[in-house]
C-alpha cells in the first residue's frame, strides 16, 4: 500500500527549464500550493556553475540520463549518446547556455497551423518578461526578469577572421540574433552572470527560497499517473512516484498535473500511464486508457555536421588545453576574474544563412568552435584547429520516442531517423559546400586552413551524404513528441491541455509542432511563461 500525499493544487513533473519557471510563477500566489518533482539530484555539483563544466556533466550519470539513440541508417548505422539533464535545472545545468529564440517565421508558422496566440508578435512579450538583458530594455529585450542574457568573456583571433570570411561570401556581420530574422553572423549571447552558468534553479528558484507554499522533492521518479475515467473528459487524480529514501508513494492531484519532463520524459510517462498509441500499449501489455496516436511521434532535432580544419599561425583552445602553462593560466583567469576559456560554451560564434535561394528564410546555422576533438568527452586534438559545425534548422526527418517495457526506469527507445528525407540530404550537401566556401575566403588564408574532417576526397553528392552520416551529431534539441495542434496527431491544444483530458497539461519542448531555428532552451522557457498564464487564467 502506497503512502498518500495530498494538499497540493499543482504538481509539476520535471525541475528543468520549464518546471523551475512554472514553480516560480504558480507559487507567487501564497494561496496556491505547488509541488515540484525532479528525478535528479541537487545542482550543487562542482562543475555545474563553471561554464566549461559541460565537458564533465554530459555523459556523467551524476548529471545526465545518458540516453542512447537507436542505430540510424542516416548516420551510417551509428547510434549517438543523447544527453538529458538528470539534475535540478534539467538541461540548463549541462547545456551550451546559448540564448537563442529562433526566428519570426518559426512562430508565425505555429500560428498558421491553427495555434492561436503563438505568432512571433504574441510570444515576444513572454521572452522579454523573463529576461535580464545585459544592454538594458529595448524593443526586443527586457531587463527586469530573472534570466541573465550576457556577452562572451573570451576572444579568439581565428573566430574574428571567420566572421570576416562569412561576410565575404554574403553572410553579413550583425549585432545580435533574436530580433526575428537571424540572417547574418554574430557572437552568441549566453545565460551566464559574470562568467557563471545561470541555470533555471539560480534564475527561478533561488529568488523564492522562502516561499512556504512551494515544496520540491528531488530524486523522485514519476512512474505513472492515475486517471479517473468516469466522466466524458478524463481527469488525473494521482501520480505514482518512487523516491530513493521514502520508497513508493502516491500524490493526489488538487487542480492540475503538469508534465514538464521534456521531449523524452513526457511522452514516456504518458505511454506508461496508458495514454498514447493503442498498438504500443497492446505490445507492452498496458491497458489503453486514453487513445492519442501522436504521443511520442513527430520527434525533431538539429543534426550538426562537424567539419574540422587544422589551422596555423594562431592560438586555439587545443593549444591552451594541451599546455600545462595554458591550463594554469586558464584556471587563474577564471577563478580570479571569471573571464577566459573556462567561461566558454561549446560554441561562441554563430551564423545563419539559406542553403539555397529557394528557402524563405535562413534554414542553416553554424556553431563555430575554436577547438577540435573526435567527440565531446574525449581529449582535444594535439594541433591547432577549429570546427565550423553546420546544422539544418528545419529538418523534415521525423523520429519517435517509445517505451520499451513497463519498468519506468528503463530508458525509452529513441529513434531519430536523421537524414531520412531527400530534403535533409540536399541541405546537408549544400551546407558542407557552403562551409568550404567560407573556409576558402581571403580572411582565413593567413591561418592556412586544412580540412581533415571529412577531407577533400569527399566531393560528389553521394560522398558528401556519406560524410554527413559519418560526422553528423546531435546538438541535443529534441522537440515535438507531444505536439500542439488540432489535427489527429496533436497531443495538446494551443492552451497546452492534453486533448480529451480535464486537468493534464504538458508544458515543455515536446509541445512544439515544429522545431525552432536554433537552441531550444529559451523557447521552452517562453512556453512555460505562457503556460503559467493559461493555468492561472483557467483557475
Amino acid at each position: 500500500m502506497r503512502q498518500k500525499i495530498s494538499g497540493y493544487d499543482y504538481v509539476i513533473v520535471g525541475g528543468g527549464s520549464a518546471g523551475c519557471l512554472l514553480a516560480n510563477r504558480l507559487s507567487k500566489n501564497p494561496q496556491i500550493k505547488v509541488l515540484l518533482l525532479e528525478a535528479g539530484d541537487s545542482d550543487d555539483y562542482f562543475w555545474i556553475p563553471i561554464p566549461v563544466g559541460y565537458l564533465y556533466t554530459i555523459g556523467n550519470p551524476r548529471t545526465d540520463w545518458c540516453f542512447k539513440t537507436e542505430p540510424d541508417e542516416g548516420l551510417n548505422g551509428r547510434s549517438l549518446g543523447y544527453a538529458r539533464g538528470k539534475v535540478m535545472g534539467g538541461c540548463t545545468s549541462i547545456n551550451a547556455m546559448i540564448y537563442m529564440r529562433g526566428q519570426r517565421s518559426d512562430y508565425d508558422h505555429w500560428n498558421a497551423l491553427g495555434n492561436k496566440g503563438w505568432s512571433w508578435d504574441e510570444v515576444l512579450p513572454y521572452f522579454k518578461v523573463m529576461e535580464d538583458y545585459v544592454h538594458g530594455s529595448n524593443e526586443y529585450h527586457g531587463h527586469a526578469g530573472e534570466l541573465p542574457v550576457q556577452e562572451r568573456r573570451v576572444n579568439w583571433e581565428v573566430l574574428d577572421a571567420w566572421r570576416d570570411a562569412a561576410a565575404e561570401v554574403g553572410i553579413p556581420k550583425i549585432k545580435e540574433f533574436n530580433t526575428g530574422d537571424n540572417f547574418g553572423n554574430a557572437y552568441f549571447q549566453m545565460n551566464q552572470r559574470n562568467g557563471v552558468r545561470w541555470n533555471a534553479v539560480r534564475a527561478f528558484l533561488w529568488p523564492i527560497k522562502k516561499r512556504q507554499n512551494l515544496t520540491i522533492m528531488k530524486n523522485t521518479h514519476v512512474e505513472r499517473f492515475i486517471l479517473d475515467t468516469q466522466h466524458q473528459k478524463k481527469r488525473v487524480i494521482g501520480v505514482d512516484c518512487v523516491e530513493k529514501n521514502r520508497g513508493k508513494f502516491n500524490v493526489e492531484i488538487g487542480s492540475e498535473l503538469i508534465l514538464s519532463a521534456g521531449s523524452i520524459g513526457s511522452p514516456h510517462i504518458l505511454e506508461l500511464s496508458g495514454v498514447g498509441d493503442g498498438e504500443l500499449s497492446k505490445r507492452l501489455g498496458i491497458p489503453l486508457i486514453h487513445k492519442l496516436d501522436g504521443v511520442g511521434k513527430n520527434l525533431q532535432d538539429h543534426l550538426q555536421i562537424r567539419l574540422q580544419y587544422k589551422v596555423k599561425n594562431t592560438i586555439t583552445l587545443n593549444d591552451r588545453v594541451n599546455s600545462i602553462a595554458g591550463k594554469i593560466k586558464m584556471g587563474l583567469e577564471y577563478f580570479m576574474f571569471h573571464t577566459g576559456p573556462l567561461t566558454m560554451p561549446p560554441s561562441q560564434l554563430g551564423a545563419f544563412a539559406k542553403s539555397d535561394e529557394s528557402q524563405n528564410s535562413a534554414n542553416i546555422e553554424w556553431h563555430v568552435q575554436p577547438l577540435s576533438l573526435d567527440k565531446f568527452g574525449e581529449p582535444l586534438h594535439s594541433f591547432s584547429a577549429i570546427t565550423p559545425s553546420v546544422c539544418n534548422l528545419r529538418p523534415t526527418s521525423r523520429g519517435q520516442v517509445s517505451a520499451i517495457s513497463l519498468d519506468p526506469l528503463e530508458h525509452p527507445r529513441i529513434k531519430m531517423n536523421y537524414l531520412s528525407t531527400r530534403e535533409d540530404k540536399n541541405v546537408a550537401v549544400d551546407s558542407i559546400r557552403l562551409t568550404r566556401k567560407i573556409m576558402k575566403a581571403k580572411a582565413l588564408q593567413p591561418f592556412c586552413p586544412e580540412e581533415f574532417q571529412p577531407g577533400l576526397s569527399f566531393e560528389n553528392e553521394e560522398e558528401l551524404i556519406s560524410a554527413a552520416g559519418d560526422l553528423g551529431s546531435t546538438i541535443f534539441h529534441p522537440v515535438g513528441t507531444c505536439k500542439m495542434g488540432s489535427d489527429k496527431s496533436a497531443v495538446v491544444s494551443d492552451r497546452l491541455l492534453v486533448h480529451g483530458m480535464e486537468n493534464l497539461r504538458i508544458i515543455d519542448a515536446s509541445v512544439m509542432p515544429t522545431i525552432t531555428s536554433g537552441n531550444t532552451n529559451a523557447p521552452t522557457m517562453m512556453i512555460a511563461e505562457k503556460g503559467a498564464e493559461f493555468i492561472l487564467q483557467d483557475r
